[in-house]
């Protein structure tokens, strides 16, 4: 019962919200910097390089997911079908996952506590500027089926 003209009408894609994020971050860093001593312990490329890992194993599958199911990636145009199996049967929003961990490794890769810190605000953005008008379209384009999914799997993990 999906509609054909309606869509989340996200019209900003996504991994911008991420990489504004992320440039802010660094211009912060500028003009405050941190102590990166932390950062300079063999262990936190390691680290770093973990969670890089796990984002593409988060967003990798999601991916794959919508190319097999012939689905848009594109936030502006409406959904093909609604995703709840394979890594969707987990997160709501694995790819939006998969670049916060993304982020989150980088972050800890350049050692700025700054692109650390800013990790609520767009987790913050993307909630509010993403991924509800996508819930929200989501439930008008999928009803019930779509309700159902929600209270079965969380939104981030």
């Amino acid at each position: 019962m999906k509609t054909t003209k309606d869509s989340p009408r996200v019209y900003i894609p996504p991994p911008f919200f991420y990489v504004a994020t992320f440039l802010l971050s660094l211009l912060v860093g500028k003009f405050v910097p941190l102590s990166t001593a932390f950062f300079q312990k063999p262990i936190t490329q390691k680290l770093a390089a973990v969670f890089i890992f796990i984002g593409i194993m988060f967003i990798f599958p999601a991916v794959l997911r919508f190319l097999k199911s012939k689905n848009t990636l594109v936030t502006v145009l409406p959904a093909n079908s609604l995703q709840t199996t394979g890594i969707y049967a987990y997160t709501r929003n694995p790819m939006y996952l998969g670049l916060l961990f993304m982020y989150t490794g980088i972050a800890i890769m350049l050692g700025n506590w700054w692109t650390f810190l800013f990790i609520p605000i767009v987790i913050l953005v993307v909630t509010y500027a993403v991924i509800r008008k996508e819930e929200d379209y989501l439930e008008r384009a999928f009803g019930q089926a779509y309700v159902d999914y929600r209270k079965k799997v969380r939104r981030w993990v």
